[in-house]
């Protein structure tokens, strides 16, 4: 699954009067720490994750979506905002742009 920027936007949008749902320590990306990321997108599909001072912030918001299996929306000082549809019963709708017609009648 990959989603675009304007869907991207959307879902920090979403996100911005959320808390964060869970953290990240010291001791980094735990097998703890992924599984417990992996059940929050479960229950809520779209959430914000604190880091405790990471040294490399974009570098493990990044490997925490890979880990995750979900999408980077967005990183906020030490918080990043990560999405995945529920597997079954998706709630959030992501935008669509429209397509373009195929009308032979216009010039």
């Amino acid at each position: 699954m990959s989603i675009e920027g304007f869907q991207r936007k959307y879902l920090r949008g979403l996100a911005h009067n959320h808390k964060a749902v869970t953290q990240i320590g010291r001791q980094g990306l735990t097998s703890e720490a992924i599984q417990s990321v992996r059940a929050a997108l479960e229950d809520h599909e779209l959430v914000k994750v604190s880091m405790h001072k990471p040294k490399d912030k974009k570098a493990m918001a990044a490997e925490l979506a890979v880990r995750t299996e979900s999408e980077l929306c967005g990183l906020i000082g030490h918080t990043v905002i990560l999405y995945r549809a529920h597997s079954e019963a998706p709630v959030i709708r992501l935008p669509q742009r429209p397509t373009p017609s195929t009308d032979d009648s216009s010039p």
